[in-house]
């Protein structure tokens, strides 16, 4: 009786498999915040924020965006080989970090103008390391469809985050609560994934040879050129905007909508990171003539996925955000209001860029994410004097517009695909 409701084909079951882990994974946080919006205070989630923005836009760099190139390869024995070196890459990019840490400290804390920030800036370097490392093992584990493994990974680590910062919210140690939880959870689950590979995939890896390396350095090449200032575009616009909330308003308001985008990411990524990173293992692996039906059947699928939750957010994130998380983050539920339409067309278009890679046009992505990167930034440099909450809802227009817009053109792209095919 119960097999009639499993999904059928290969890629609904790996979908789910991730969903499943990601559900658990995010159920976690989302059981806590209430608490954690009660023992931290929004000034503690700023200093968070600041963190995690520095961070984000440093790990960009980890592994040059070679770890994009581990599904590409037709033989395991190069993709180890990617694998290496997207690892020696972090290990290099974190090394380069740390001194600059050292070296820069001062500068950067005044920069920030939050002194809080300045001893944290030295474990920056930990988490460029840990993600470099979980980005290599993740996409490895892709390749192999190891859907389960990669599963139980994000609930460890959503779990072993969680209860670091609960144990330290509740001792009273503020911001380095959050900062450390995130830290924590992170090496907890590298450790786990390295233990595994390391143990099934050791003969691979001791293959590796610096020749061969060299020559897949060469053949996709295009990461780094391409794909990587894209990335650091993506990574910079998110911090900017996060950056530029702590300067324009305050630590507090930062708090608020870093919340409010934390409580939105969470369907995106519950529902967002399954589909993606099993359609891009999908379309990896297809003919470029089918691109066409099988990315306009995975963007109905992910609106009809997605539209319920992002319209209850848009008409009760106030209400929803004052009962759950108390009244002092009224501000984050209008916050998250105003942002439901930007992120709905964010979650449908996520993929996208997996689709211009698998058509070698990687050039197309990086114009896109440059002016999808210039035009909040733009806003929040020319027009913060109007106020939070109106400059965020131009922000959200203009990005709608935009997301609509690179949609098309990727339709375009895959429709010119299918008709070489023909």
């Amino acid at each position: 009786m119960l097999s009639k409701f499993k999904p059928r084909s290969e890629f609904s079951r790996n979908v789910l498999t991730l969903m499943a882990g990601t559900t658990i994974a995010q159920a976690i946080p989302i059981a806590i915040s209430p608490i954690l919006t009660r023992i931290y205070s929004p000034e503690d989630f700023g200093v968070f924020a600041l963190y995690i923005s520095i961070a984000s836009m440093i790990s960009v760099l980890a592994t040059g965006r070679y770890e994009l190139a581990i599904m590409l390869p037709k033989k395991d024995e190069d993709a180890a080989n990617i694998l290496v070196l997207s690892i020696i890459i972090s290990f290099f990019v974190s090394s380069i970090a740390l001194l600059g840490v050292f070296i820069f400290n001062e500068n950067i804390t005044n920069l920030l103008g939050n002194k809080e920030i300045s001893n944290w800036l030295y474990f920056i370097p930990v988490t460029v390391l840990f993600t470099g490392i979980y980005q290599s093992f993740n996409y490895w584990l892709n390749r192999k469809q190891q859907y389960k493994r990669l599963a139980n990974s994000k609930v460890v680590q959503s779990g072993a985050t969680s209860a670091t910062t609960l144990g330290m919210g509740f001792a009273g140690l503020g911001s380095v609560g959050l900062i450390f939880g995130g830290i924590f959870g992170q090496g907890v689950t590298v450790a786990i994934l390295g233990k595994i590979i390391i143990k099934e995939d050791r003969s691979r890896l001791r293959a590796a040879k610096k020749l061969k390396i060299l020559a897949l350095i060469k053949r996709y090449k295009k990461f780094p050129i391409y794909n990587l200032p894209n990335a650091l575009i993506d990574g910079f616009r998110l911090s900017g905007i996060m950056i530029l909330i702590a300067k324009f308003y305050t630590t507090a308001t930062l708090g608020q909508f870093s919340l409010a985008w934390r409580m939105l990411q969470m369907p995106i990524s519950l529902m967002g990171s399954a589909l993606s990173q099993v359609f891009f293992q999908k379309i990896a692996s297809v003919k470029k003539s089918d691109l066409n039906q099988i990315v306009k059947a995975f963007m109905l699928k992910s609106a009809f996925m997605s539209a319920p939750i992002f319209l209850i957010i848009y008409f009760f994130a106030i209400d929803i955000f004052t009962i759950v998380f108390g009244e002092n983050w009224k501000l984050a539920g209008e916050a998250a209001s105003i942002m439901a339409p930007w992120l709905f067309l964010n979650f449908i278009s996520m993929p996208m860029a997996n689709v211009l890679i698998v058509l070698n046009r990687q050039e197309v992505v990086l114009m896109v994410a440059l002016f999808y990167m210039l035009i909040p930034l733009g806003i929040l440099l020319a027009l913060n004097e109007i106020g939070f909450l109106h400059v965020l809802e131009l922000i959200t227009l203009s990005m709608s517009l935009t997301l609509l817009a690179y949609i098309g053109l990727v339709l375009v792209y895959i429709k010119k695909e299918e008709s070489c095919g023909l």
